[in-house]
This record gives C-alpha cells, sequence and structure tokens, in this order.
C-alpha cells in the first residue's frame, strides 16, 4: 500500500491528543527500558515496521542486549527475561491480542510484580502503542521506516 493521507501533517489535532497519552506514559514509575520493550513486543505483535524500527534503536541505544530482541518473540520459553517483563509482556499481549478478557493467572501476576499505580500506567502505555501501530498502519509512510534515530522525539510518536 502506498501513502495516500499524511497523516502526520494532516492529523495534528488528533496526533496532539495520543501524543498527550505518549507524554504521561514517559513519565510513569514504570522503568522506560521495560516500556520500550512492551513496545516493541506489541509492534511485533501488529507488524508496525515504523514502530519496531523505533524501539528496537531505542531498546539497543540504552544498552539492550541483541539476542533478547531476536528471541523476544518466543519470551516465554527464554531464559533471559525477569518475572517483572515477563507479567508485563504478558499483560501486553493479553490486552492487545483481546480475547475477551484478561485471564486471572495473567492479572495475579501482573498484580504481583506491578503496583496498581504501575498496572494502570502500563495498561495505558499498551493502549498508547497500539494506538500509535494503527495510526501507522492505516497511513503508512514507507520511507519513514529505517528513518528513526534514537532520542528524535521527546514524546513517544510511534
Amino acid at each position: 500500500m502506498k501513502q495516500g493521507i499524511n497523516v502526520f501533517e494532516k492529523g495534528q489535532r488528533a496526533l496532539k491528543a495520543l501524543n498527550t497519552l505518549g507524554a504521561y506514559c514517559q513519565r510513569s514509575p514504570v522503568e522506560q527500558t521495560l516500556l520500550n520493550l512492551v513496545y516493541y513486543r506489541v509492534s511485533q505483535l501488529n507488524g508496525c515496521a515504523f514502530c519496531l524500527d523505533m524501539h528496537s534503536k531505542d531498546l539497543l541505544a540504552n544498552g539492550e542486549k541483541v539476542q533478547r530482541l531476536f528471541v523476544l518473540n518466543a519470551w516465554r520459553e527464554a531464559p533471559f527475561y525477569s518475572d517483572r517483563e515477563r507479567a508485563a509482556l504478558a499483560w501486553a499481549e493479553a490486552l492487545t491480542q483481546l480475547n475477551g478478557r484478561v485471564d486471572d493467572e495473567t492479572y495475579n501476576e501482573a498484580l504481583q510484580q506491578f503496583t496498581e499505580e504501575e498496572l494502570i500506567d502500563l495498561t495505558f502505555a499498551v493502549i498508547a502503542i497500539n494506538s500509535y501501530n494503527r495510526v501507522n498502519i492505516a497511513f503508512p509512510n514507507p520511507a519513514a521506516v529505517g528513518s528513526y534515530t534514537p532520542g528524535q522525539y521527546e514524546v513517544h510518536n510511534s
């Protein structure tokens, strides 16, 4: 699909609202490295090339190990994710794939790893990245994929 509407030019008012949520997530007590890992995983699930490029670069710039990114799609079987990361990834997948509701096991594991405030913030971070993914998928700009440099945006823009 070629780019039609330039959403970043024509959709400024709507994007401003979404960017406000992104800015909120940046100020969350949930560590940004974990949020970037969640953003990357959700972008894998949604197939958003721009966001995958962006968050892989942010993760690597912040010291993430390449091996963990390579096997993130199989995080349940890989031995190098913490219990907190596993809980966040399971939560993000449940909210992204929406199979009716979050199961009790996923909910309870998340509450063991996150405070109530953190879990609320994690939920809104998952909502934000799903929204950014959907904007980029609805209005693709193939020329932008690969152009992101770490720290390019103060507010999460993907």
